[in-house]
């Protein structure tokens, strides 16, 4: 008899985990996410799992309660003797901390692969890591999806006349290169130097912007300062147009009003992370159908090499 597939969702997922299921063509597992007084999560599955797939789609995005709450439902399906427990976390938390790059600093997003194995995760599937080198930080499998999947037919049908993709930075290079490549479109880099976390000192384009329509491409939104800032100096060196394609927007702080302030046409982003608020700029394609494959061939041991990017390259 083989296992069953069931799928759970965090409360930080709960929107995009429905519409996984939808895609999936399944429900939504019954689990209660329970909280004391004090404010101490206890997870309860609801039905049985002994012997299947149990899928947990969590993304860790903060409050840190997110992270705590997928930890505890990992150790309840283990202890409930699922046959294997594959999380799925379309944000991985702590990210950004992915190397040491002061003295006497920790490694988070090392630690935070630490405890998911520890809780008895069997393999993740998650979006865009902020560093593709995090999956070396796990001894189990690592499903990286590529968010290319779903913006790239985005951008084609924008049809912009003579677009160019913009790197936030210096690290996002390949990434980007990839992309316009694909487009048989140039690409600029914004170089920009930070005095610290979410304050940038200064920001410099490299490339002629004049006369094009701008597409900056980033994993992470935080506070949009440097997106506000980089499409301002992009339209001050005779950029046409310039939009942004976020993956993950964790939007905190003033954000919200960064992005109303900014010349940006609009902000793209994904539902890995649900929105706060709406705004008239902001625009939000699902990731619902790409997890949903994922899922599907995860459990039935398919390769799901179809998801990568270099899949959705053109013949040339």
């Amino acid at each position: 008899m083989n296992p069953n597939a069931k799928i759970f969702a965090g409360t930080g997922s709960q929107n995009l985990a429905e519409q996984i299921c939808k895609s999936y063509g399944c429900q939504l597992g019954k689990i209660n996410i329970q909280k004391f007084s004090d404010g101490e999560i206890q997870p309860i599955f609801l039905e049985s799992i002994r012997g299947d797939f149990v899928f947990l789609v969590q993304s860790t995005y903060a409050p840190a309660d997110n992270l705590m709450e997928l930890l505890l439902m990992i150790d309840a399906a283990r202890r409930a003797s699922a046959n294997k427990i594959i999380v799925v976390m379309p944000y991985y938390g702590y990210s950004r901390q992915d190397r040491k790059d002061r003295p006497r600093v920790a490694i988070g997003s090392k630690l935070v692969a630490n405890m998911l194995v520890a809780a008895g995760a069997d393999r993740i599937i998650t979006m865009d890591l902020h560093a593709p080198q995090i999956q070396g930080f796990f001894d189990i499998p690592v499903d990286h999806l590529d968010s290319s999947a779903v913006f790239i037919p985005y951008i084609t049908q924008l049809r912009l006349e003579n677009l160019t993709f913009a790197a936030p930075d210096v690290g996002a290079t390949n990434r980007i290169r990839e992309i316009a490549t694909y487009f048989e479109a140039e690409m600029v880099i914004c170089d920009k130097h930070r005095k610290r976390a979410n304050e940038i000192a200064s920001m410099v384009v490299i490339g002629d912007v004049t006369n094009k329509d701008i597409v900056i491409i980033d994993d992470i939104c935080d506070t949009a300062g440097t997106l506000k800032k980089a499409a301002a100096l992009l339209k001050e060196k005779g950029a046409r147009s310039v939009r942004a394609l976020i993956t993950h927007p964790v939007l905190s702080g003033k954000a919200y009003q960064n992005i109303e302030e900014s010349v940006l046409e609009e902000l793209v982003v994904t539902d890995t992370i649900p929105l706060k608020m709406e705004s008239e700029k902001i625009k939000c394609i699902t990731t619902a159908e790409l997890f949903a494959v994922a899922i599907r061939n995860a459990y039935e041991n398919k390769s799901i090499n179809n998801l990568f990017f270099h899949s959705q390259r053109r013949d040339k």
